[in-house]
């Protein structure tokens, strides 16, 4: 009996042993809580309500739906200083996906340029999913309607554009078409809010501002210009920056980072959660009807866009430089 007992136990520690060394072997660990296990913020760097705050919650929500785990969006307007100061409380927050970035162009591309402790590659992107139906406009009483009347009216007038932060994309945009054209905005001042009180109050003479901001008075101002590659539907006769100044087509576009070095698990859940919201009735019902592009472009994707988009700044630079 002694003999069978100790024949048993010598089995039983041999089968240990060997599922031991096969756990180790095939790199079997416990396994991690999947993200996410604890509430996630994503930050939107403006005031609630343009596109990109709209989608951002919808993403939100979508997370909550996916997951269990509470999310939400909190903005952080950054007044004359545009989305900088929102995107550096994202990098200095942990690198876990607790704390996501809503960024526009800007973050990635001008935010390296102006030392304030970006760089290239503080964030990483998760993805793409918005270009901004963004535009040059003008109250209603204005003695222009199209960038070629506005170079003509300057020439003997003075002419204040209101923008969302000098080094921003669009702001560029505008001062590089001027420069194109003849002409320079004799005053320019940085807001939080561009839209329809903008216009009336007499602020500006001129801003750019996306579609979102001015629908309720779309009807009653001019729309001198869109910036982006292709007209916009809805804006029936209105051509592209571009196509009237000759500068590049860089578009104004948002988009979700994280601090460099959060784990790609996580980039992966945050990526299947955007995906699943620009896919949704509701992301592309806003698309429908106010003329916004939604879609969702993945990392790789994203990170060659940016590439790319950094020469098209640097184009619009050397313009300014000139």
């Amino acid at each position: 009996m002694a003999k069978i007992i100790g024949s048993l136990k010598m089995k039983k520690l041999a089968a240990i042993a060997a599922f031991s060394a096969s756990t180790v072997l095939s790199g079997a660990m416990p396994a991690l809580a999947e993200y996410p296990t604890t509430p996630v913020q994503f930050v939107v760097p403006w005031p609630p309500g343009d596109f990109e705050d709209i989608l951002t919650r919808m993403i939100a929500a979508k997370m909550e739906e996916m997951t269990g785990v509470s999310a939400s969006v909190v903005n952080k307007p950054g007044g004359g200083d545009g989305p900088f100061p929102g995107a550096l409380e994202v990098l200095n927050g942990p690198a876990d996906g607790s704390m996501v970035g809503s960024f526009v162009i800007g973050v990635p591309i001008v935010g390296p340029m102006i030392d304030i402790g970006i760089e290239e590659d503080s964030f990483t992107p998760v993805g793409i999913f918005l270009t901004y139906p963004f535009v040059l406009a003008a109250s209603g009483d204005a003695p222009y309607s199209n960038m070629a009347e506005l170079a003509a009216h300057a020439q003997d007038n003075d002419v204040v554009l209101g923008h969302f932060g000098a080094g921003l994309t669009p702001t560029k945009a505008s001062f590089a078409a001027a420069k194109k054209m003849g002409f320079e905005f004799a005053d320019d001042s940085a807001f939080d809010m561009l839209d329809c009180n903008t216009l009336s109050s007499g602020d500006a003479d001129v801003i750019n501002t996306t579609l979102a901001l001015i629908e309720p008075c779309l009807g009653e101002i001019n729309v001198l210009a869109n910036i982006g590659s292709e007209p916009i539907a809805k804006l029936s006769g209105v051509q592209t920056l571009a196509a009237q100044s000759g500068i590049n087509d860089l578009e104004l576009w948002n988009g979700l980072f994280v601090k460099k070095g959060t784990p790609q698990e996580v980039i992966d859940k945050l990526d299947e959660v955007a995906a699943a919201t620009m896919a949704s009735a509701e992301a592309q019902a806003l698309m429908a009807e106010t003329g916004a592009r939604v879609y969702w472009q993945d990392m790789a994707a994203s990170k060659q866009r940016i590439e790319t988009d950094r020469g098209k700044n640097a184009e619009l630079g050397a313009i300014l430089d000139n």
